[in-house]
């Protein structure tokens, strides 16, 4: 955990899905303080054509978008890492992505660590068991 699934309104590029998912993944590894080598990066690409901000697509508007949604356990995480890391994605994502439209979101949605899990075992389950073998 976490998992990452980021929208980009550019053309599909593997050494560009690349770079950002290794960018992703070090930025929540230093600012959410999560494992890398439990955190997945989804990236889909949506043309901008097909990519509406305020009525106008992006490709009329000559700006690039992006929508990032990160998936973490509940109660992980401050407010102000939250920020932190917000504002270092979006730093990041424009940097890498060129003109960047302001109306660039993301989510970090915070699960129940009862509701969602990998590897067959929930978040929760995880946690108590830790809790118990440290005991």
């Amino acid at each position: 955990m976490p998992i990452l699934n980021l929208q980009l309104s550019t053309t599909p590029d593997a050494p560009q899905s690349a770079a950002l998912a290794a960018t992703l993944s070090r930025l929540t590894a230093e600012l959410l303080h999560k494992a890398p080598e439990l955190t997945s990066v989804a990236i889909r690409h949506i043309d901008g054509a097909h990519w509406f901000v305020g009525g106008a697509c992006l490709q009329q508007q000559g700006r690039t978008s992006f929508f990032l949604d990160v998936l973490i356990s509940d109660e992980t995480n401050t407010a102000a890492e939250k920020a932190a890391y917000i504002a270092a994605v979006h730093a990041a994502m424009a940097q890498a992505l060129g003109p960047l439209h302001e109306v660039s979101y993301i989510h970090v949605h915070d699960a129940r660590q009862a509701a969602w899990g990998y590897g067959g075992l929930t978040q929760q389950f995880r946690a108590v068991s830790k809790s118990l073998q440290s005991q």
